[in-house]
């Protein structure tokens, strides 16, 4: 059977391959983002950003696993994800304080912007990587406009901190989202029309996965 191994550790993503029909083993990658995009070749697109990085803790989970979990690398895919905001050709990523989560609220609220989330698929057989399929998907984000006290009490839940873009679609940041031109499940974090293309590269059906996927269960040190 193969198995589904996700290099994330956001609850989000986990919920919507569960409700998808999968369970994964889940695996923290240890990649430092600012410091691989920092040595990313100047000029690279905002696309290609989220598509380096999603590799790079996908490349990080794959490693770990190869030494420590020869059960489970004998036969699964390793899925790595990255999500950031484009607005007026910026990325943003999570906001980390309410200060800046504030300001980027400023700028978004009755805009639109795209949301941008970096997928890449890893095949692994006897220990081994034998396939790699990458791509991004683009979702525009119609926000509304959250009155001064919405936008005080939304910030102090401290949801916003943590994700990319300083909102959620599937949590309180919902009341602000006017409307989506795109995948929904690519703005909660991991887009499902684009991963099945993906596996496919790769050789995997979600078939395969329904069967089989949710038997790794999560691992322990994550």
């Amino acid at each position: 059977m193969t198995g589904f191994v996700l290099a994330s550790a956001s609850p989000a993503r986990r919920q919507v391959l569960r409700a998808a029909g999968v369970d994964p083993f889940v695996r923290i990658s240890d990649v430092d983002e600012d410091a691989v995009a920092a040595a990313l070749p100047d000029g690279t697109s905002p696309e290609g950003v989220v598509v380096a990085l999603a590799a790079a803790k996908a490349e990080s989970v794959a490693a770990a696993l190869i030494s420590e979990h020869a059960d489970v690398t004998a036969d699964c895919v390793v899925v790595g994800c990255d999500s950031m905001l484009l607005v007026d050709g910026e990325l943003q990523g999570k906001p980390l304080t309410v200060e800046v989560a504030r300001a980027r609220w400023a700028a978004m609220a009755g805009r639109s912007a795209e949301l941008l989330t970096g997928h890449c698929v890893l095949r692994l057989r006897d220990g081994q990587i034998v396939k790699v399929a990458h791509d991004c998907g683009g979702t525009t984000v119609h926000f509304g406009k959250p009155e001064p006290e919405e936008l005080d009490a939304y910030l102090a839940t401290g949801e916003p901190l943590r994700v990319a873009g300083a909102f959620t679609l599937d949590g309180r940041g919902g009341w602000f989202v006017d409307g989506l031109s795109g995948d929904p499940s690519s703005v909660i974090g991991i887009g499902l029309p684009l991963l099945r293309r993906l596996l496919g590269d790769v050789g995997v059906s979600i078939a395969q996965l329904w069967v089989g996927g949710a038997q790794l269960g999560s691992d322990p040190a994550s």
